[in-house]
């Protein structure tokens, strides 16, 4: 299969977390747990900011958006997941890899987006609050918001398309538990700014809070901004080390338990 092209391949097989069926049950059962969890834990964020008229901000819109982004994007891989941790064979099709890849790379991209909104929304909070109101308009977080999801769409569109079109070696052994760009790649020939945003936004927010004179005042910013904060480096962290190293289409055993953070 070596000379084959793209459309002679109809499954890939996953090497998975573990072998062991011991370990395999016990997985299950952890990944069963905290994918509940999200599954309720963004749900009743969705529906508590929906509800509560006091939590219709700018920045809950976001988190809104962001809980979303987050459901589909654990959706998308972890029943897969669970249903392979049960089956000796795991496999998925040729079709069902396409379509895991581009909604993990729209939602993906879309929260990369939002996070950068949302540095941008706290910006304005500290540094220029008393144009909050008047800068972050309900028409404003919604084109911030659409703008957010259409260049999750474009992306996922561009990447999709050109690594679902690469030519493929004859292995389609993955070594990974879900279909992610850098384990795909590793099966074709290709190698492979929203932080800039979130870099800017805290700058200034950094810059403000020195220029405090109340400690009180620092305090607020950092409860604000302080939970944002570690969402951004938790989700760029796990991702810069996954998507951006030199060598990023070679996956190891290191590299499918930081996948475990994202996902």
């Amino acid at each position: 299969m070596g000379k084959h092209n793209r459309t002679s391949v109809t499954e890939f097989i996953f090497l998975g977390l573990s072998q062991d069926p011991q370990t395999q049950a016990l997985l299950f059962f952890l990944f069963l747990l905290i994918y509940l969890l999200t599954v309720l834990g963004n749900l009743l964020i969705i529906m508590l900011i929906h509800t509560d008229p006091r939590l219709h901000t700018p920045m809950y819109f976001f988190l809104r958006n962001l809980s979303f982004a987050n459901l589909c994007f654990s959706t998308t891989t972890v029943p897969q997941v669970l249903i392979h941790f049960l089956v000796k064979r795991k496999t998925i099709s040729f079709a069902g890899c396409s379509t895991q890849i581009v909604v993990l790379l729209l939602v993906g991209c879309t929260e990369c987006a939002l996070l950068a909104v949302m540095s941008y929304d706290r910006y304005v909070a500290v540094c220029k609050p008393l144009h909050y109101s008047t800068i972050m308009t309900h028409w404003v977080c919604v084109q911030l918001a659409a703008g957010s999801w259409a260049s999750g769409a474009f992306v996922s569109l561009v990447d999709a398309t050109f690594t679902l079109s690469l030519p493929y070696r004859g292995n389609n052994v993955i070594n990974h538990f879900f279909c992610e760009p850098p384990a795909l790649l590793k099966q074709t020939q290709h190698r492979n700014a929203p932080v800039s945003l979130i870099l800017i936004s805290y700058w200034n927010i950094i810059s403000t809070v020195i220029q405090m004179q109340s400690g009180e005042g620092r305090l607020k910013v950092f409860s604000t901004c302080g939970s944002h904060l570690i969402v951004v480096v938790l989700f760029y962290g796990s991702g810069i080390f996954a998507y951006m190293r030199p060598n990023s289409k070679i996956m190891n055993e290191k590299d499918k338990i930081i996948s475990v953070f994202y996902s």
